[in-house]
């Protein structure tokens, strides 16, 4: 019988401190939501880009934890121009932007799957630029629209200077 008392007091002490370990985590997850906007930015250098999905989780990723992002490389090419779409994110003006449209590995694609990855790549853009994005940048295959980040600022988008 004391086995059993020995079983049940130490259930209830697991009960207990399960309870008392999800009061505490709620009464800090504002204090760690602060620290989340604390946090130190990520900052993007130099980034010719990369392939659609994988820069899809990357940016998934920082928009779940609220990261911040800063773009301050010479050069954001390609998939890099997404972050634009962040939430907070600035740009340096002397930063070279460079836009084109989807392809596989330089390649048209068909043109159900180039207005749907358009369309995917330009939601992360501000109005003015997705607009003339959809209308001009998307229908560059090879090589890039270069733009400076002094033009993106003029279109809403953030400043980091």
């Amino acid at each position: 019988m004391s086995f059993l008392n020995s079983a049940l007091s130490i259930t209830g002490l697991r009960k207990f401190a399960t309870v008392a370990t999800l009061a505490v985590s709620t009464l800090l997850m504002p204090m760690h939501t602060a620290n989340a906007a604390q946090r130190a930015p990520y900052i993007v250098g130099n980034d010719r880009g990369g392939y659609l999905h994988d820069r899809l989780i990357e940016l998934g990723n920082l928009q779940r934890n609220g990261t911040r992002v800063q773009i301050r490389g010479k050069v954001c090419y390609s998939t890099c121009t997404m972050y634009i779409g962040l939430s907070g994110t600035c740009v340096d003006p002397n930063t070279t932007f460079g836009f084109h449209g989807p392809s596989k590995s330089g390649r048209r694609l068909d043109p159900q799957q180039f207005d749907y990855f358009s369309k995917v790549m330009a939601d992360y853009y501000p109005a003015p630029l997705k607009d003339w994005f959809m209308r001009k940048g998307r229908h560059q295959i090879s090589g890039v629209y270069k733009m400076k980040g002094t033009e993106l600022i003029k279109m809403g988008v953030q400043s980091c200077a």
